[in-house]
């Protein structure tokens, strides 16, 4: 009998239907011959599913607040309940898929049944077909559980042979064994057993009611009180243009990535006639992998979060890509930091669940201060397939926290990079405008590269900048 962390308690106790604490992604599959229909992605999921178990578990609370609640299996599970089909109103414009992901992310998980659910999109213009992975925060940790996607991703189109065994739920456990279990861990975990009196406090704080005045929304264009309802945006560029700035201009590719989104922000603010000065900037709570004791990432990384003075106020592109730079010059100095090679190369990867971790991430640290959550992860540059289809694209869905009404996922994939953009439906409405923003930002970048060099003395060698990413 396993029972939530007091962090995965946390998330789930904190749920709720104007902030869901869900993570998605976005992924479509090349069509081919014959698109990947239902039966075959229940058939694969069912194949795969084992290497999950938590997937077929719910969280089941224990009588009287004494520990969190405990992970049993759900003895009425139906995999069909998870796994669900839609369709696009012909003639499935990438416009109403993101309208239809918007809806979709901003539903709440059935906290009664295991936390996750998949979407299977049809119709979409170009015959490929869309998959949008959901779960729950307390879910999906990238230590005891990773994200579904991760074990439906191969590196080959063939189907391989997983060994599947027919599953049969396992009693749950009753009223004395989880009181039991839950005051033996209490006295072994003084530590946690203090920590759940806090989260159980803190619930009964919030379901009383509120005396005085309520404290006032944070200030700002990327401010509000965010509402049950979402938008999305999605872009796609070239990877080798972050490449060719990173290039010419030093730094990193996360770096143009950054300052990209800091550029982007600021036209999107000018759009919409909001005042910005040459001291306009915002707080980007910024997720960044570290190594632990020298192991691989795959092997005992953790995630921490990076706060980063995003300069939107900044007019000059080039300047702006500077100061990101800069701003995270000691985290590359620490020697802790993780080259994007490195996690794009590792055995099993899967964007999805670095993206899931770098949420909890920024959803633990929420308390420090901060605008907006950027998530960026490095995907592998060869192709790779899902249920026998080539992965095409694939989009982070970043939830939504606090007061915080936009937040940005960024996966490089196969010579692409991929933002998406989730924005409160009621405080964004124009939340595509910022994802045309961001790309112009990056145009603006890249044509100070060829600005330069048609400026630079003829003869003059551009010097080695490294292929650092």
């Amino acid at each position: 009998m396993q029972r939530l962390s007091p962090l995965d308690a946390t998330f789930l106790y904190k749920d709720s239907a104007n902030v869901p604490r869900q993570i998605a992604s976005l992924a479509i599959v090349e069509g081919g011959d014959t698109p990947l229909d239902y039966d075959r992605l229940i058939q694969v999921i069912n194949e795969r599913i084992d290497l999950v178990p938590r997937y077929r578990q719910v969280a089941r609370r224990v009588p009287g607040a004494l520990g969190t609640p405990v992970w049993v299996d759900d003895e009425h599970f139906d995999i069909t309940l998870h796994v669900r089909r839609s369709a696009l109103p012909k003639p499935g414009t990438r416009a109403s898929l993101n309208e239809l992901v918007g809806r979709l992310v901003a539903r709440r998980l059935d906290l009664d049944r295991p936390l996750w659910e998949l979407y299977l999109v049809e119709g979409l213009e170009s015959g490929r077909t869309a998959l949008l992975f959901k779960a729950h925060q307390a879910l999906v940790d990238g230590s005891e559980t990773v994200d579904l996607a991760q074990v439906l991703l191969e590196e080959v189109a063939h189907a391989r042979d997983i060994p599947h065994e027919e599953w049969t739920a396992r009693t749950q456990p009753g009223v004395t064994r989880l009181v039991g279990g839950s005051v033996g861990l209490n006295l072994s975990r003084p530590t946690e057993a203090l920590r759940i009196a806090e989260i159980n406090a803190g619930r009964a704080l919030r379901r009383m009611p509120r005396m005085g005045r309520s404290p006032q929304t944070p200030s700002g264009v990327l401010s509000a009180t965010l509402s049950r309802h979402r938008r999305f945006a999605t872009l796609a560029a070239p990877f080798e243009d972050f490449r060719r700035v990173r290039e010419h201009h030093g730094g990193t590719v996360n770096d143009v990535i950054l300052a990209s989104i800091a550029g982007g922000l600021r036209g999107w603010m000018l759009t919409r006639a909001e005042p910005v000065t040459p001291k306009t900037s915002f707080r980007a709570m910024v997720p960044m992998s570290v190594v632990s004791d020298g192991l691989p990432t795959s092997l005992g990384s953790k995630v921490r979060g990076h706060l980063l003075s995003l300069p939107v106020g900044e007019s000059n592109p080039v300047v702006r890509l500077h100061q990101v730079s800069y701003a995270l010059k000691d985290h590359r100095e620490t020697g802790s930091a993780v080259a994007a090679n490195e996690l794009a190369n590792l055995p099993g990867f899967a964007t999805s669940t670095f993206h899931a971790v770098g949420a909890r991430v920024a959803l633990a640290e929420s308390g420090r201060d901060h605008h907006i959550t950027i998530t960026n992860v490095p995907g592998p540059q060869d192709p790779v397939y899902m249920a026998g289809r080539e992965l095409h694209e694939v989009y982070p869905c970043i939830p939504l926290t606090g007061h915080r009404a936009v937040s940005i996922g960024v996966t490089s994939y196969h010579g692409q990079v991929f933002f998406g953009i989730v924005a409160d439906r009621d405080a964004v409405p124009d939340v595509d405008v910022l994802a045309q923003c961001i790309e112009e930002a990056l145009v603006e970048l890249v044509d100070t590269c060829e600005t330069s060099r048609r400026q630079a003395p003829r003869g003059r060698k551009r010097p080695d900048r490294g292929s650092s990413r």
